[in-house]
């Protein structure tokens, strides 16, 4: 006969949970009061991406307001996995068939952007003497899909919370400017509605500022825009896996031991399962809205948790560097993304 546990052994790991959880409440609170305050703002501005906001709220609070000591375990938790998760989930947004509806041609001209603009941003960053974190945080938020693609590759390169806050005010800053500036061009120069979709999708950074650019043309230009869009976002998961690649070769890392880094990162599988599993056609819509509201918190909250660590005076010594950095990046996507429609539609 089996003897049976002492009832303080049996009930040791529910007391570990909890210990767990108690510890990190303080700061997961902190992190979703404030994802709830940037989504009421950004619901009454319909202006900025609530993750935007949140990383403002996030710096705001973390500059000026003195957060107890038992906040800090649940802020780390919030800045790193909250990250994933919503990542993660980001995947159900698309489908292998919106691929598919891009065509050959469109999709050349996807890649040559991504490519084009990662690898000119961050050889750019290393001759401005940007730190290499930052310059690729902002040549993938640039060249994929805005904050959403910084926070994928933040957990493959480790990269701080000051790196974070620099790339993310780069692509919000630059792709709202994108959102008025783009349409004037593009009505200057005489693009037809469904070029300047292709355009905005290939060029602009952040899904919202894609939507927000071409939804002022016309319901085709929008359209058009927003296949080309999510084209690039399915190149995330090869984008972070390559970086992983060339992370573990640089450093000499193994798959043994404490060393241990792995190519392909597990949230990016996950990722990538999520657009599996969305190809197929089995997933209710009321599932996917689900899953889009618990993203956006996700993501939400983990920017807030972020923006809480990061110092302002540790970005003012990238000050002018970083302006060029992104004023120049933002020239090359929108130039490559150009040729490349010009060329095939």
């Amino acid at each position: 006969m089996t003897p049976r546990r002492p009832r303080a052994a049996r009930g040791a790991p529910l007391a570990t949970a909890r210990r767990g959880v108690a510890r990190i409440a303080p700061g997961l609170g902190v992190a979703t009061a404030l994802a709830v305050a940037a989504s009421v703002i950004a619901d009454r501005t319909e202006r900025l991406s609530p993750l935007v906001i949140a990383l403002g709220l996030g710096l705001a609070v973390g500059n000026l307001v003195r957060l107890p000591p038992d906040t800090a375990p649940g802020l780390a938790v919030g800045a790193r996995r909250l990250l994933r998760v919503g990542v993660v989930l980001l995947g159900l947004r698309l489908a292998v068939g919106d691929v598919v509806d891009v065509g050959a041609p469109g999709l050349v001209v996807v890649v040559g952007v991504v490519v084009a603009t990662f690898a000119g941003t961050r050889w750019l960053g290393r001759r401005l003497g940007i730190d290499d974190a930052t310059s690729t945080l902002v040549a993938t938020g640039y060249a994929i899909c805005g904050v959403s693609a910084i926070a994928a590759m933040s957990g493959t390169i480790d990269a701080g919370r000051r790196q974070i806050a620099a790339a993310v005010g780069l692509v919000t800053l630059f792709g709202s400017l994108a959102v008025v500036v783009l349409p004037m061009v593009g009505t200057a120069a005489g693009v037809s509605d469904d070029a300047f979709g292709a355009w905005a999708g290939a060029s602009v950074h952040d899904v919202g500022q894609v939507v927000a650019t071409a939804g002022q043309r016309s319901d085709d230009a929008l359209a058009a825009a927003v296949v080309v869009k999510l084209t690039r976002v399915v190149l995330l998961a090869p984008l972070v896996a390559g970086v992983g690649l060339a992370v573990r070769r640089r450093t000499g890392a193994t798959t043994d031991g404490d060393t241990h880094v792995r190519i392909v990162p597990l949230f990016v599988v996950g990722f990538l399962a999520m657009v599996a599993l969305r190809s197929t056609g089995v997933v209710p819509d009321d599932v996917l809205d689900a899953a889009h509201r618990i993203e956006t918190w996700a993501l939400t909250a983990a920017m807030a948790a972020i923006g809480t660590g990061v110092r302002v005076a540790e970005l003012r010594g990238l000050g002018l560097r970083l302006v060029v950095l992104g004023t120049v990046a933002w020239v090359l996507v929108a130039a490559v993304a150009a040729g490349g429609v010009a060329l095939t539609r």
